[in-house]
């Protein structure tokens, strides 16, 4: 047998070299399926985490408010106009000419002062007439009278029949019939000759003078002459929807704002309604009364009528941009059990700007979705928004 220089069989070192050469070579096999099977796992927990958030993107993330309660004092504002507590139209009773006038626009009269003068000498004619007419009648009356006697005392002797006595008596009250509307004519004439002078029907403003001397007037024309206001005191008048009727009352106070005095404001008191709600607007006229000490408060202004008005927990807020305009109605989308939505309709008492008054339709325990989709429907799932989480994104986590 043939040895080595070294002692080993001859072909032993190769033999050890190929079998590290196929442990090495196995263990990179390992290595490399350990590697591999790796990757698989964890691109299979990344495809199911991007599922995950797929599907948790599928539903919808909305914002959920609950309805505000209406309570505490609420503040109603209405425009409003202002007018004179008496407002006169003075028009002319007689026909003739101005002949003068005494007061124009501003000033201020008293009552029974005259503001102006008429000239009708076709009044002072006729008056003349009048009073000849009654002087005849009387004279007239006067031998009725006479001749009524003569003939009752002739009866007495059969001079005259029964029935010319009657006769001269029924003369007689005839006569004095014409007498009594004689009378009457000329008195009418001489009231006719006081409204010669144009008087203030009581104190106040002139507001309005429409003619000047020489102008023909008449009550066949329909020209105001002159306009008197008493302005002491001030009307206004505000027509109230009808939702809010139900709390005024007589007597409660108000606050008047004019654009001609910014920052200030004038005090009312209501004092009556028409009782009745008018049919086109459906609306409560509602009348005020404040007093005009310095006369600021002008008729024919336009006022902002501020009440002051209890709150009615009936009554919730919600945001405006919370309402649905589906099936020609006002709508509201709810989150309900489990999470599903529920659209729900409702009735607006008063439209506030950013948030809505809501008479019915929704509870105070309700979540109502803000700006919901268009495309929202009831059995939606959803998820509500948490405030102050962020959401989430497929590369948040696991992003290999």
């Amino acid at each position: 047998m043939v040895h080595s220089d070294d002692g080993a069989l001859p072909g032993s070192g190769e033999k050890r070299a190929l079998r590290k050469i196929k442990r090495r070579f196995l263990i990179g096999i390992a290595i490399a399926a350990t590697l591999a099977a790796g990757g698989i796992v964890i691109r299979g927990l990344n495809a199911e985490r991007l599922d995950d958030w797929t599907r948790r993107q599928a539903v919808p993330t909305v914002k959920a408010v609950p309805p505000k309660a209406n309570a505490g004092v609420q503040e109603l504002v209405l425009p409003g106009n202002i007018q004179a507590f008496y407002d006169a139209r003075l028009r002319a009773r007689v026909s003739g000419y101005v002949k003068s006038w005494k007061y124009d626009i501003g000033a201020h009269v008293k009552a029974g002062e005259i503001i102006a003068a008429i000239d009708a000498p076709d009044l002072e004619q006729q008056l003349e007439q009048a009073k000849g007419e009654q002087a005849r009648a009387e004279s007239e009356t006067q031998l009725a009278k006479v001749t009524s006697k003569r003939w009752s005392a002739l009866r007495a002797s059969t001079a005259v029949s029964q029935q010319s006595v009657d006769e001269k008596s029924g003369e007689y009250g005839a006569k004095q019939g014409q007498v009594a509307a004689a009378r009457a004519n000329v008195e009418r004439l001489k009231a006719l000759q006081g409204f010669t002078q144009i008087t203030a029907p009581f104190t106040g403003v002139v507001t309005a003078r429409n003619v000047d001397i020489g102008d023909l007037v008449g009550p066949d024309r329909a020209r105001e002459l002159f306009s008197v206001a008493d302005i002491h005191q001030v009307r206004i008048y505000v027509s109230v929807p009808q939702s809010y009727v139900a709390q005024l009352h007589e007597g409660m106070s108000a606050k008047l704002r004019l654009p001609q005095y910014p920052g200030k404001l004038f005090s009312a008191k209501l004092v009556a309604t028409s009782n009745a709600i008018a049919e086109q607007s459906r609306a409560l006229l509602v009348q005020l009364i404040a007093d005009n000490p310095e006369g600021a408060l002008l008729p024919g202004s336009f006022a902002e009528v501020h009440f002051q008005l209890p709150g009615n927990p009936e009554i919730l807020r919600i945001p405006a941009d919370a309402i649905l305009y589906r099936d020609n109605r006002l709508n509201v989308a709810t989150v309900g059990p489990g999470d599903k939505v529920l659209v729900k309709p409702i009735e607006i008492a008063r439209d506030l700007g950013s948030e809505i008054e809501v008479a019915s339709g929704v509870t105070a325990s309700d979540r109502i979705i803000e700006n919901p989709s268009d495309m929202i429907r009831d059995g939606d799932v959803v998820r509500l928004m948490e405030v102050g989480a962020p959401k989430a994104s497929p590369t948040s986590k696991g992003n290999h």
